[in-house]
């Protein structure tokens, strides 16, 4: 595999296959979205749309970066989300970085969103499609954030080595800017868990793909089975 690092700014051509990662928070949120029953993500062009979504169907949920907001229903945290039931539902994300770099690299052919929670799943799907050029977006702090950038490598690695060991680029996403913002409270909408969370290896099975569906990136779980002789690390 031919891994490529960018940031947001830096897509110009649709990439083949475009894994698109967030560490802090907004694919870990979207993990955990799953994790709590929820059907699909509709990644948002921005808050009013966002909301304007919510107001065509009602019975959708709306989450946001920040702190609370008249018209969305929970904030970008997965510490704050752990309590929440989402069963068969449908629920719209727009954040700061994270689903601003989906929505750049929609007309790729593969979409991946990622952070450390699912990032063998992500390796896995890698692997099993055999893809050769894939395009890392970096999110955070453009293209800068090392959190993002420690868990991009990680999976490029992962899938090439499936016996890659995690422990140094989850020591650099500990240490990163987002990290601290987080666990000082420079950050509003925070859980004390959020960082532990985040860096919480593998705790979900399935890989998130992204695609089109009538003109919005709808983000979905896709399960990825292990198969023989591979290590889970």
């Amino acid at each position: 595999m031919h891994p490529r690092f960018v940031g947001i700014a830096e897509v110009a051509e649709p990439p083949s296959v475009a894994v698109v990662v967030d560490v802090m928070r907004a694919f870990t949120v979207a993990a955990w979205v799953f994790a709590q029953g929820a059907e699909k993500i509709v990644l948002a062009e921005s808050l009013d749309d966002a909301l304007a979504l919510k107001a065509r169907h009602p019975q959708w949920a709306a989450l946001k970066d920040g702190p609370a907001a008249p018209g969305f229903d929970m904030v970008n945290s997965p510490g704050l989300l752990r309590s929440i039931d989402l069963g068969g539902r449908t629920v719209v994300q727009k954040t700061t970085a994270g689903t601003v770099g989906a929505l750049a690299v929609k007309e790729a052919s593969l979409v991946l969103c990622a952070g450390f929670v699912v990032a063998e799943a992500t390796a896995r799907l890698l692997r099993t499609r055999g893809s050769d050029a894939v395009t890392f977006v970096v999110t955070g702090e453009d293209g800068q954030a090392d959190e993002d950038l420690a868990c991009a490598e990680y999976i490029a690695r992962r899938t090439t080595d499936p016996g890659a060991d995690a422990a140094g680029f989850l020591r650099r996403a500990g240490e990163s800017r987002a990290a601290a913002e987080l666990a000082n409270g420079v950050r509003q909408g925070v859980h004390p868990d959020d960082v532990a969370l985040c860096l919480d290896l593998d705790r979900f099975p399935f890989a998130m793909v992204a695609a089109l569906e009538d003109s919005l990136m709808v983000l979905r779980p896709h399960a990825v089975p292990a198969t023989s002789g591979e290590t889970s690390g």
